[in-house]
Parts: C-alpha cells; sequence; structure tokens
C-alpha cells in the first residue's frame, strides 16, 4: 500500500506559491510541504511568521518578497529561488481577492462602482494571479525534463457568477479559461509534461470576504446563511479541505490530467435549489 501511494508524494520536488501569506496560501503550502516538497513561499506581505511556522512543522521552507503585479520583482524572485532550490517543478498561483469598493451593496450601486477598481480587481486575479507568474516562472519550468505543474486558483464564481461582486467574477471566469488555455499552449508548444490545472473553492470565511458573510454581531447574513442552505455539506470550507485537492493535482497521481478547473465547494456547484 505504501508504494502505491507513493505516486502522491511530493519528496524532492520544488514548489513555489504565490500570495503564500494569506489564510488560503498558507494553508496549501504547508500541506504540499508535509507531502514532500521545498517550498518557497512568495507574498508582498511578510512571510516570516508563515515560514518559521512551516519549519516548526517540519517543512524545508523559505520566503521570498514576491510583488505578483511587478514583473521585474517577479523575475529577480524566480532568480533567487532558482540560486536555492535548483529548480521549479510547482508553481501554485494563490494570490487573489476582492475589493469592498468594487462590490455593490445598499451605499454602492453597479453604476457608481469607479472603473479604478474593478481595474484592480480584475488586474489582481487574472493578470496577477495567474497570467503573469505563469509567464515568469513557466518559462523556468517548460525547461525541465519532467515538466511540471501550474495550479491557478479559480472560484465557484466561474461557474455561476455570485451577486455583488462582479469584478470578482468575471476575472475568475477568466482564471478558468486561461488555465484551460495555457495548459494546450504548454503542452502544444513546449512540454508534453509540463501541466496545468486550477482548483474552484467554495465558500471558505477568509478576512478578505468577512464582512460579506457575518455582521458585527458574528451572525451570519442574509448572503452568508443563504451560502450555507445551498450548499449540501452545511458548512463553509476550512483553507485545510483544500490541501488534499492541491496534492493530487501537483502530484503524478495526475500526471495525465491537464486544463481541468476541479471545484472543492461542499456540493454547491451540483445543487440546483430543489
Amino acid at each position: 500500500m505504501e508504494d502505491f501511494l507513493q505516486m502522491f508524494s511530493l519528496r524532492g520536488k520544488k514548489a513555489v506559491i504565490t500570495g503564500g501569506a494569506g489564510v488560503l496560501g498558507s494553508e496549501i503550502a504547508i500541506g504540499l510541504g508535509k507531502a514532500g516538497a521545498d517550498i518557497a513561499i512568495g507574498d508582498i506581505a511578510p512571510t516570516d511568521a508563515i515560514v518559521q511556522r512551516a519549519r516548526n512543522e517540519g517543512v524545508n521552507a523559505k520566503g521570498y518578497y514576491m510583488n505578483v503585479m511587478d514583473t521585474g520583482k517577479l523575475k529577480e524572485a524566480a532568480d533567487e529561488i532558482l540560486k536555492d532550490f535548483g529548480r521549479i517543478d510547482i508553481l501554485v498561483n494563490c494570490a487573489g481577492g476582492n475589493r469592498e469598493d468594487a462590490t455593490t451593496s445598499d451605499k454602492l450601486k453597479f453604476f457608481d462602482i469607479p472603473l479604478s477598481a474593478l481595474e484592480k480587481v480584475v488586474a489582481l486575479n487574472l493578470f496577477g494571479g495567474a497570467i503573469l507568474p505563469s509567464q515568469i516562472f513557466g518559462k523556468k519550468m517548460i525547461e525541465n525534463p519532467d515538466g511540471g505543474v501550474i495550479l491557478n486558483i479559480s472560484s465557484m464564481n466561474a461557474f455561476r457568477p455570485l451577486t455583488r461582486i462582479p469584478g470578482y467574477s468575471a476575472a475568475k471566469a477568466a482564471v478558468s479559461n486561461f488555465t484551460q488555455w495555457l495548459a494546450v499552449h504548454f503542452a502544444q508548444e513546449y512540454n508534453k509534461k509540463l501541466r496545468v490545472n486550477a482548483i474552484a473553492p467554495g465558500f471558505f470565511s477568509t478576512k478578505q470576504n468577512r464582512y460579506l458573510l457575518w455582521d458585527e454581531n458574528n451572525n451570519l447574513t442574509e448572503r452568508g446563511r443563504t451560502i450555507i442552505a445551498h450548499t449540501p455539506m452545511g458548512r463553509f470550507g476550512e483553507p485545510e479541505d483544500l490541501i488534499g485537492t492541491c496534492i493530487w493535482l501537483t502530484s503524478d497521481a495526475s500526471k495525465f490530467v491537464t486544463g481541468v478547473v476541479v471545484p472543492i465547494d461542499g456540493g454547491f456547484n451540483a445543487f440546483s435549489g430543489v
């Protein structure tokens, strides 16, 4: 049985996690590390705390300053990581997020959302959250004889757009489309062993969306109650719920899987409401 399960091992793999200091990114990073990978944790925010936590849990990890919206900084980070790790086998694009000023509400109508807010949300989630890191790190990864894996973070919004967050929904739909495009492009043009997939998390209660799901008294908002009612498993996701699927998609267990977007949503996408 242990020999059979070796297909899920990431031992010896070198993984880069953008947005690795965030709630979801940090859990994915540590999860891949516990599966055997050496982890480069990149973020515009300080990475010291998550790197220390990873090391305390037996993971070989190092932090890097990484601004996913700045190709120059991305190139610098890639060069540093290659110097430290020797190669890059896995890229997980976890940078992303929404903005309150790009979210409709009683105070902010769709017609009044500023273009600058929409531009920032789309740019962060599509360009910084998928395209630019894939350009910089992917150029290094196509040289790997054994290929590698790029894993993007899509969303439930890519399947069915949610109310109130037009920019975020549009950007995540684009991430799913780009994931499929890049999977085909890399396989046809550069390296048939370089795979590109995505996960689509359902509803996770994080700092970024807490204002949409919980009120000031720590009770579920109407939106939060609606989400739970439409989730057959009856709860929000926990960050660690992402780890198993991420290990599968970045390991040899999925070596013939590319161009897919996998929901991790407690059944939300499967439920018609009836």
